[in-house]
């Protein structure tokens, strides 16, 4: 029987109990969907992005992965217009009827920030501007999204079945509806009491969990492109309640879905682009059969490691595309509450010198890791905080057309 991992130490189980037995209720609004109106995946508006996905030899599926993400999108962006029109406040959220239970909580988020201190280190130096609410809300995601990755690419893997996913997809239920189970569920219950979070994505997420289970090859890149959906897109969908939207904002919020949901997918490219050696050691390729096959390649080439010029010349076209992506998630990062884009805006340039360092490497992703030093990422910040004050994405954006 597998045991989940993240496990809170003896002093905080203690804790569990008293947070089970106390008596907290949340007061949460009822998340009613309204269907609002932005261009589907056919429009001409999306079209370009929407060529990302095709390659030549491929033919599109009756419903693509595309359009059931797109589903998705409108049901959380109709959530969260609701919302925000409503300019709700969190303190009326949410009530505990003890002090115990508030220190509890705090003591659940102190947590949840010590864990994304130690694992992602720029990002929760990022999360320093943020207002306190949502800097402890991004904080208790991380970590749920951690335990779940953990779960199949852990320590403890090894142990993990379709069953004990799904015991997670229970408890993860359990803890939308007020009952967490230790002190990381606290966090999270609480935090997706007070932001309009729906809890698809987190199902999305641990389907992707259960698919890395049972499947270790993708034929098309739509197959590839709902994976990374599920494993990595959904953060995005998660996230966009608590980072907010400027108030001047004149982009549909369905827009700003869409680029998060582009951040994910362009990061989970370049992570499966970097560690293609390491993943094939695992007899796992997470890059397109049918585009291999175009480009001349063999599994066979794959597990052979050799860098050749037709690896160089696939590897440079599956770069281009991952790079597509993060040039259409940049284009959302200005529709960010302003407290929140440093943050986004470090991950999109750090994981985009990873492609950098890809190229610098000669393509040689099997025997060669590719990073960005302590340094460079180090001046990277600076240049992120610029870009969100002064908008130079968009600005950028603008320049080249």
């Amino acid at each position: 029987m597998a045991s989940f991992v993240c496990r809170v130490s003896s002093s905080e189980e203690k804790g569990q109990s008293l947070i089970l037995q106390s008596k907290w209720s949340c007061q949460r609004r009822r998340k009613r969907q309204q269907w609002i109106s932005f261009p589907s995946p056919s429009s001409n508006r999306s079209s370009a992005f929407s060529a990302l996905l095709a390659i030549p030899t491929e033919t599109s599926p009756m419903r693509s992965s595309q359009e059931m993400i797109h589903d998705v999108i409108i049901k959380q962006a109709a959530l969260a217009r609701e919302t925000f029109q409503w300019n709700r406040r969190a303190s009326s959220t949410v009530k505990l009827s003890s002090p115990a239970s508030c220190n509890m909580l705090n003591a659940a988020y102190e947590r949840c920030g010590e864990v994304c201190a130690e694992y992602a280190k720029t990002f929760y130096l990022g999360t320093m501007l943020m207002t306190e609410e949502r800097r402890r809300a991004i904080w208790a995601i991380y970590v749920w999204c951690r335990r779940t990755d953990e779960l199949v690419d852990g320590p403890n893997s090894g142990h993990t079945t379709p069953m004990a996913l799904d015991r997670w997809e229970k408890r993860l239920t359990d803890l939308f509806e007020g009952r967490p189970y230790d002190l990381f569920d606290f966090a999270l219950s609480d935090t997706v009491a007070r932001f309009p979070i729906d809890i698809q994505p987190f199902k999305d997420m641990i389907e992707g969990m259960k698919q890395d289970l049972k499947k270790s090859k993708y034929l098309t890149f739509d197959e590839l492109y709902l994976y990374c959906y599920y494993v990595a897109g959904t953060v995005g969908l998660m996230s966009v309640p608590v980072m907010g939207i400027a108030p001047n904002s004149k982009a549909s919020i369905a827009s700003i879905y869409n680029a998060a949901l582009a951040l994910g997918i362009a990061n989970q490219l370049t992570n499966i682009l970097r560690d293609v050696g390491e993943d094939a050691s695992r007899g796992r390729i997470y890059l397109p059969q049918v585009e291999l096959e175009s480009a001349g390649l063999s599994e066979n080439d794959i597990f052979e490691m050799k860098v050749t010029d037709k690896w160089r010349s696939f590897m440079k076209g599956q770069i281009r595309r991952a790079r597509m992506f993060f040039n259409e998630a940049e284009k959302g990062i200005a529709e960010l509450d302003s407290a929140s884009r440093w943050p986004v805006s470090a991950s999109l340039i750090l994981y985009r010198q990873i492609l950098d360092a890809i190229e610098a490497n000669d393509y040689n992703n099997f025997t060669k890791r590719a990073y960005v030093g302590k340094a460079k990422k180090f001046l990277s910040l600076p240049v992120a905080y610029a870009a969100t004050l002064f908008d130079l994405p968009n600005r950028m954006n603008t320049a080249r057309t």
